[in-house]
Formats: C-alpha cells, sequence, structure tokens
C-alpha cells in the first residue's frame, strides 16, 4: 500500500516510521525546507504522562507510559530516563500538595533528597515531588535523527513542493500537519506556546524540573553544552508573531526564581508556535475520504504522537485492501 504523510513534524515522522515499520510504503511531503521549524521544533521533549496528568484526562497517562519505550526502540540512545522533579517556592508550598493530589507516581524528596538528586538546588527548595519512571528528550535531535533512518530506509521526502497534485497516486493520505488544519478541521483550535533557550555554565540540572505557580508554573529542561529550554506559556490564540515581552519576563522571572544563577545566563533563542488543540485536549485520528487525519497533539506531541502513530497502523493493517494485498 502507497502512503503519503503530508507533515514532518512529530507526528508525520513517527506515523512515518510507524508505517515503515509495518512494510508500508511510505513519502514524507513537509513544506518547510527543513525539519524541525514548526512547533514540534519548539517542544520540550518531556515524556512526562504522570505529570501531565495533573491538568489531562486518565488516557494521557494510559497512552503516554508506552511512549519513552517507543522512543528507545526508535531512537537508541536519544531518551533519558531521569525522571522529573517538581518544585514549588515558599509562598507556593501548597501548589506541590495540589500537584500530587492529582496525580500519581511520585515520592516526596526532602531538602537532602533534592540535593542528592540536583546538587546545583541544594538549600534552594525544602521538599519536592520526584516522579522516577519518567524521561525526557532533545526534540530536534529526534527529528532529525528520525529523518536519517526513513532517508537511510529509502523513504522518499518531498520538501518544499506542493504534493496535493500528487495524492490521487496513494492508496492513503495521512495529513499530520497540526495547525495548518486550523479552521478546516471541526472543533481545532489553536493555543499558543512560547519558550526561550539559556545557555550558562553556572548551573547543572539532569533532568526536566517543573516549577509550581499559581498563575505560570514552567519548567527547565537541560540540553547538552549548558543549555536549557524553558517554556511554555499556554495562551488560546491562533497568533504566531514572535514571544511578548509579558511572556519573556515571566519566563525568566521563573528561572531565577529557580536559581539565580539563570539570570547571568545568555539568552540564545526566544521562539512561539501554535499547537492545535481540540475541545478536550486530547489528539485524535478522523477520517475524511482516503485521508486519516493525525491532529490535535496540543501539548503532548512526543508524548502522544507513538500511540497516534500505533492507531494509524491498525486502521491500515486491518483495511480489506491491505488483507488482500498479504494474502496474495
Amino acid at each position: 500500500m502507497r502512503i503519503l504523510v503530508k507533515g514532518a513534524g512529530v507526528a508525520g515522522l513517527t506515523v512515518a516510521w510507524q508505517l515503515y515499520r509495518h512494510g508500508f510504503d511510505v513519502t514524507i511531503h513537509e513544506r518547510a525546507e527543513k525539519i524541525g521549524r514548526g512547533a514540534s521544533g519548539f517542544a520540550g521533549g518531556m515524556l512526562a504522562p504522570w505529570c501531565e496528568r495533573e491538568s489531562a484526562e486518565e488516557p494521557v497517562l494510559a497512552l503516554g507510559r508506552m511512549a519513552a519505550d517507543w522512543w528507545e526502540a526508535a531512537l537508541p540512545g536519544h531518551v533519558q530516563r531521569r525522571g522529573t522533579l517538581v518544585v514549588a517556592g515558599g509562598r507556593d508550598a501548597g501548589e506541590l500538595d495540589r500537584f500530587a493530589g492529582r496525580t500519581s507516581g511520585w515520592e516526596w524528596l526532602d531538602e537532602a533528597g533534592i540535593a542528592a538528586l540536583e546538587p546545583h538546588l541544594a538549600g534552594r527548595f525544602r521538599k519536592a515531588l520526584f516522579f522516577r519512571q519518567e524521561a525526557h528528550l532533545d526534540p530536534r535531535k529526534a527529528l532529525s535523527a528520525l529523518t536519517a533512518g526513513l532517508e537511510e530506509a529509502r523513504m522518499r521526502f518531498l520538501f518544499g513542493m506542493s504534493a496535493e497534485g500528487k495524492a490521487t497516486h496513494y492508496d492513503r493520505v495521512i495529513n499530520c500537519t497540526g495547525a495548518e488544519r486550523i479552521g478546516r478541521l471541526a472543533d481545532l483550535r489553536g493555543v499558543r506556546g512560547e519558550m526561550l533557550g539559556l545557555e550558562t555554565g553556572d548551573i547543572t540540572l539532569s533532568r526536566p524540573v517543573r516549577l509550581l505557580h499559581p498563575r505560570h508554573p514552567i519548567y527547565i529542561v537541560p540540553r547538552e553544552r549548558n543549555h536549557f529550554m524553558v517554556g511554555a506559556t499556554m495562551i488560546e490564540s491562533n497568533d504566531a508573531s514572535p514571544i511578548t515581552a509579558r511572556s519573556l519576563m515571566e519566563l525568566l522571572n521563573a528561572a531565577y526564581a529557580l536559581h539565580p544563577a539563570f539570570g547571568e545566563a545568555r539568552l540564545t533563542e526566544t521562539g512561539a508556535g501554535i499547537r492545535p488543540a481540540y475541545p478536550d485536549n486530547f489528539p485524535r485520528v478522523t477520517e475524511e475520504g482516503h485521508i486519516l487525519h493525525v491532529n490535535g497533539l496540543y501539548r503532548h506531541g512526543f508524548l502522544l504522537a507513538p500511540a497516534m502513530a500505533g492507531e494509524v497502523a491498525r486502521r491500515l493493517l486491518a483495511e480489506p485492501r491491505h488483507q488482500e494485498r498479504k494474502a496474495s
């Protein structure tokens, strides 16, 4: 069966990888000239289903639990299984109790426990929640590695050109173009997310740290070579313009609250992206003629894309034309 996957963000590449593993003939079309230019490139890359359960329904945990294993199988060595640390400032300590009440899979840490995990946070917080089973990866490296693996497997990539007129050459089209479908798919809306990149050698973190705050909780994710990703705002908007001054100040203030060393960090990047979401903030695989739409990944792109890719594969494998070819 010949498949056209439209969109080479996290959804499109995971679908393509899953279908390749099942023996489908896959072509990937991406309008941009380079992988990682969309919202997927601005993601935190946190595989944190237990933490996400705080503001999401049970399916996010149920389907997200397998994400780290999927990514490790697809890209050995890219997944960091070091858990997630959740902290709160003195005045916001009650936020930890609220967070614990809405999640599972955590253990309480005292000051000594925090210092043992993250020595540079020693003495800064009296207690924390540690989600030991969670993991993270670098989104841009993961997208590049998936692309390289698909190219090595001789899957075809079409960059920067329209594939609309070629859709009839394929048995199925899997549309994974994300925010591009806002206004075209029923109930799909945009949620703006903003992030920034910092570089400093004055602090080291081994795992993502979430800093709770009643108005704007943030997370800081360590990258290689003294780089950190700080995110992310959630604003109900389709505005894809650059980060606002207000958001920049809030993210910088939160990073400084985690550790004053971030006050001297170099600002290396800012970014904003529109993340597509359905009313329940849960992704869907929907059907329109010979097109399957994978959309609505919201803030759960790297966490839930493997589950959506598995759903696409199951649907295609069950189709009569695939069963006929398999029998012949």
